[in-house]
């Protein structure tokens, strides 16, 4: 978990600096279209679209490796998991009694 943790903290950074420049970019375009300027409102809107399109895709980008390390650590622990139970059969088998006991309390308590 600890090892995740800077990661994330960059991926939030690099999150927050894509929406900082997008949100520059259209605040330059809302400036821009007071002027009468057309040249200055297209290449405005120009860049921001550019800008909109590279967030869009990094955001993208972002989700599905987040996507693939959520799974993949699910599997892991699935496969962890697993290997235990093989491992300690009787030791599963008694651990599910138990959770099957109390759960069963809770139920009846209802």
């Amino acid at each position: 978990m600890t090892d995740r943790a800077p990661h994330t903290r960059e991926t939030t950074r690099q999150l927050q600096d894509d929406l900082h420049h997008l949100s520059q970019t259209i605040e330059e375009l809302v400036n821009a279209t007071a002027d009468d300027s057309r040249h200055n409102v297209k290449e405005l809107r120009e860049r921001a679209e550019q800008r909109l399109r590279e967030t869009r895709e990094r955001l993208e980008a972002r989700g599905e490796r987040a996507y693939r390390e959520a799974r993949d650590s699910v599997t892991q622990q699935a496969d962890a998991c697993d290997r235990y139970v093989h491992d300690n059969p009787w030791t599963s088998i008694g651990i599910g009694a138990a959770v099957g006991v109390v759960v069963g309390m809770l139920i009846g308590r209802r």
